[in-house]
């Protein structure tokens, strides 16, 4: 079993190092909670991280016995590497506060000082006011864009009431510049911080920043024609999207990302299982359906509005199954559809729970 890993202590002619000849054994003096983890590693071929033993005693025991990390099994070694960068932080803060040189420390440019306050606001007052004044603007600016379309009353030449937006036009473009001078100032400013600005133009925050400041841009260069008038306004409906901005600010925001981005593949399984389900049940309802006088399903294409509503359990009640069959099969779509969605949510919700406590940890 040991010379199966001639590289390690157990495994090598330097176990003789530790043999006593008086009582014929080998001794030595580790910890043995943690040698029976690398024990099993000689028996089994896998190593596995316990998560209550310090990190350090572990990589200290793993040094002892000529073990490399590598082979930690993939069961464990996402949690042992969160534990170690985890670790390494609480390190290099600690040394941080002991010194008192900050101004010795790595971040030394301008660009990695600012990055390092946007990435890390509380490292810094400035960092924290600036925070918090484009978290307010981004408040701001969804609330705006809220309020100027409901009515404030009507004027004496007409008769239908008038949005706010218009009606006190000059106060919200105002604000809406103001705002979006804040905008461009960050994205600006985090462009030019960025380590790698090619990546950062590229990443989703980046987009979603350009989205949210560019139809005011737009509108500044739009004439009076009517067409390109009514395109602006269709735009508009972007600025939306400022409201993603919020996910700088919010740990939840965050967290809720990356546990969807970490359940891809089981939301690319919900989607495709749904597709498949919404197409198998209206082609089915319309066939059901379709001789009778005052149907709604008139194509198998208007019958998916339906199933998507009668899947997620919605029902809106626009369109109804009339024949026996086509109830029948309304109710095995509905039961299929909450059989479906279901089966992905513990994953997802695993996924959200570990991502959690490990950013907690942090």
């Amino acid at each position: 079993t040991l010379e199966k890993y001639p590289d390690t202590l157990l495994g090598s002619n330097e176990r003789e190092f530790f043999y006593d000849e008086e009582t014929k054994e080998y001794f030595f003096d580790r910890d043995p909670d943690i040698f029976r983890h690398i024990l099993n590693y000689y028996r089994t071929g896998k190593l596995h991280y316990p998560k209550h033993e310090c990190l350090t005693s572990y990589d200290e025991e793993l040094a002892f016995f000529g073990i490399i990390p590598d082979v930690i099994g993939d069961c464990c070694y996402e949690d042992y590497r969160d534990r170690k960068r985890e670790n390494a932080e609480r390190l290099l803060d600690d040394k941080l506060s002991e010194s008192g040189e900050q101004d010795k420390y790595v971040y030394r440019t301008i660009r990695e000082r600012m990055w390092r306050a946007f990435e890390n606001p509380h490292t810094s007052t400035a960092a924290l006011v600036f925070y918090y004044v484009t978290g307010f603007f981004i408040a701001v600016s969804v609330m705006a864009s809220v309020v100027e379309t409901v009515p404030c009353g009507r004027l004496p030449s007409k008769k239908e009431s008038q949005p706010c937006g218009e009606r006190y036009k000059i106060i919200f473009f105002c604000g809406d510049t103001a705002c979006v001078m804040i905008f461009t100032a960050e994205y600006l400013l985090r462009m030019f911080a960025a380590p790698d600005r090619c990546k950062f133009v590229r990443s989703v925050m980046s987009i979603i920043d350009v989205v949210a400041i560019l139809p005011y841009y737009i509108g500044l260069g739009i004439t009076d024609n009517d067409d390109v008038s009514g395109a602006f306004v269709t735009l508009r409906v972007f600025r939306v999207f400022r409201i993603f901005k919020f996910s700088r600010h919010s740990q939840g925001l965050r967290i809720l990302g990356y546990t969807l981005k970490s359940c891809a593949s089981e939301l690319g399984f919900l989607v495709f299982s749904l597709a498949m389900a919404i197409i198998i049940f209206a082609t089915v309802m319309f066939y059901a359906e379709k001789n009778e006088v005052d149907t709604t399903f008139t194509s198998i294409p208007s019958a998916f509005w339906y199933t998507i509503v009668t899947m997620t359990t919605l029902g809106y009640g626009d369109m109804v199954p009339l024949t026996p069959t086509g109830k029948i099969v309304g109710g095995v779509c509905s039961l299929s559809g909450v059989l479906v969605i279901a089966l992905p949510v513990p994953v997802i919700v695993s996924n959200f729970s570990r991502i959690y406590h490990q950013n907690q940890r942090a």
